[in-house]
């Protein structure tokens, strides 16, 4: 009977452990190193409208977490500095996206000619605002056309995705944010000054 018991009690905790870590990484304000100032860079993101958006925020956030997707990746960047529609408004005045979401469910989407770039309030901490950058492959092997749908019409992401009938596709599940597979987790390649630097 207590084995009984035991079994049903290990089975009920792998159960709940698989469900709480299916949904992707926790990020808090204790995962983001030490940033510059939000002044410094306001001014960088600024100065580099000539560059595209995917390095812009490589050379000024630091990357907190890496999606790996088919045949491409995905990267996850956070900062304590912005909140998200500020950032936004910044990025999209710095270099203009093709299409821009609203907020919805405290995410937005910018997307640029080769990227979809998702800014999103951590769930696990309020002051944290990731941002993720996702090639336009990585999105058209990885999205789920459902969560996609929900911020764009079908025939802008056959569009900016250059395919005929996405939407249809099967096999997408990816909605953002590390929730494909197993992310790998860890600080990237934070370079700071600037895109080009160290390049």
């Amino acid at each position: 009977m207590r084995n009984r018991i035991s079994i049903i009690g290990l089975f009920s905790l792998l159960i709940l452990l698989s469900a709480c870590s299916s949904g992707g990484e926790s990020i808090t304000a204790e995962d983001i190193p030490t940033e510059p100032s939000k002044d410094a860079i306001t001014n960088a993101i600024k100065q580099a409208g000539n560059y595209e958006m995917d390095d812009i925020i490589e050379a000024n956030f630091p990357e907190v977490l890496k999606i790996e997707g088919d045949s491409s990746n995905a990267e996850v960047y956070g900062t304590t500095r912005f909140g998200l529609t500020e950032l936004s408004s910044l990025l999209s005045d710095t270099v203009q996206p093709e299409e821009i979401s609203d907020v919805k469910d405290n995410q937005q989407i910018l997307i640029y000619p080769d990227d979809f770039i998702t800014l999103r309030e951590s769930e696990a901490d309020p002051n944290v605002l990731l941002i993720e950058v996702a090639s336009d492959e990585f999105v058209r092997r990885n999205y789920s056309p459902n969560f996609l749908s929900t911020y764009f019409a079908f025939r802008i992401l056959d569009d900016m995705l250059d395919t005929r009938d996405w939407s249809k596709r099967q096999g997408g599940s990816y909605s953002g944010m590390g929730s494909l597979n197993k992310p790998s987790r860890g600080f990237g390649s934070f370079r700071g000054g600037g895109p080009g630097t160290g390049k």
